[in-house]
């Protein structure tokens, strides 16, 4: 929010069913609103949903004008805001940076186009592209400014997912932990078929007042899974896809029904396969390592998955980064069929 060219106030959306960006940066302006130019990255909504439409605080205010980045994907209220705020005297401009508020907004589109959260596959891997050393046993594989980066991305997203086995092998507490000491776990997620997942695992831990989320498939045992819910688990079963898996496309469609946005995938190699088999990968984030572990260790791919030359999962690259001896490459997956179908 600006007024006389001078920054009074700024706010974001920190959680669904929470107050909106632009009621944030009001309430932090208070009385300087009068009269200011309120810069947003998406049309303020004009319907009530979890929260009251936000049109309705910013004539309160008493905003003068309002510069939207990009207009409201939902096919339901797209331009209602924009149009409401017009007819009620406030000066409102459009399509400013849009493609860059595109790409911040990409979760928010996917899910409000698809049901389904926006899909963040995550790598440490040596240059042979292994992900372990040896099958069983984890390992860290990329240096300190490789795992900083890592936990800042955790900050970014809602969830963060793993596969059992990657419980089994590095026991991790799937938290966010800044230099700062500030920032927000995500929520953590387990793919557990057999409800394999030890009662004394990191992971159960309480982090945020928010338990973890296990899926298992429909042959798991209802003993263990007492158990697991006893221990504070959230146990959900799911179905099996084709391939005797559990079926990832459910997996996604009850996060995003829970208002989960965006999901970090960390693995392992069977994990990884299976969604980018799927389609169902965004975006990937891979962290090069200076090493080699030969044919013993663990892909990062670990798996076969169908698909004609077509699809062949490509990266579009939007980042090369290196952070000390390693080297991260970030960008678009090309063939995920579950972005093919939104408009970004």
């Amino acid at each position: 929010m600006v007024r006389d060219g001078s920054l009074i106030a700024k706010g974001f959306h920190r959680r669904a069913g929470e107050a909106h960006a632009e009621v944030n940066a009001l309430r932090s302006a208070g009385e300087k609103s009068r009269g200011a130019t309120l810069y947003v990255t998406l049309e303020p909504c004009n319907h009530t949903g979890r929260t009251p439409p936000c049109t309705r605080a910013i004539l309160a205010s008493g905003i003068r004008r309002v510069v939207v980045g990009m207009p409201d994907p939902n096919p339901h209220v797209v331009g209602g805001g924009s149009a409401f705020l017009t007819t009620q005297g406030v000066v409102v401009d459009s399509g400013i940076l849009a493609e860059e508020c595109r790409a911040i907004n990409r979760p928010f589109i996917k899910l409000v186009q698809t049901g389904l959260p926006w899909v963040i596959m995550k790598a440490g891997v040596s240059l042979d592209g292994r992900i372990a050393r040896i099958p069983g046993v984890g390992v860290r594989v990329t240096g300190e400014r490789s795992g900083k980066y890592t936990h800042r991305l955790r900050n970014q997203v809602d969830a963060i997912l793993v596969g059992i086995g990657t419980v089994l092998a590095d026991d991790p507490a799937l938290t966010t932990r800044l230099p700062s000491g500030r920032g927000r776990s995500p929520l953590r997620i387990i793919l557990d078929t057999h409800l394999r997942l030890p009662l004394t695992a990191k992971v159960l831990a309480a982090v945020d007042k928010a338990s973890p989320w296990v899926f298992c498939g429909p042959s798991a045992d209802i003993t263990r899974r007492k158990a697991l819910e006893s221990a504070g688990a959230r146990v959900t079963t799911v179905a099996f896809a084709a391939d005797g898996s559990l079926d990832l496309r459910v997996v996604l469609a009850a996060l995003g029904a829970a208002g989960i946005t965006s999901l970090l995938v960390e693995g392992g190699g069977r994990v990884h396969a299976a969604f980018l088999g799927a389609g169902l990968v965004d975006e990937a984030a891979i962290f090069l390592a200076p090493v080699f572990f030969g044919a013993g260790g663990v892909p990062l791919i670990n798996g076969l998955f169908e698909q004609g030359r077509e699809q062949i999962p490509r990266l579009q690259v939007t980042e090369v980064r290196r952070l000390d001896d390693d080297v991260l490459v970030r960008g678009l997956v090309a063939a995920g069929r579950g972005a093919d179908r939104i408009v970004l």
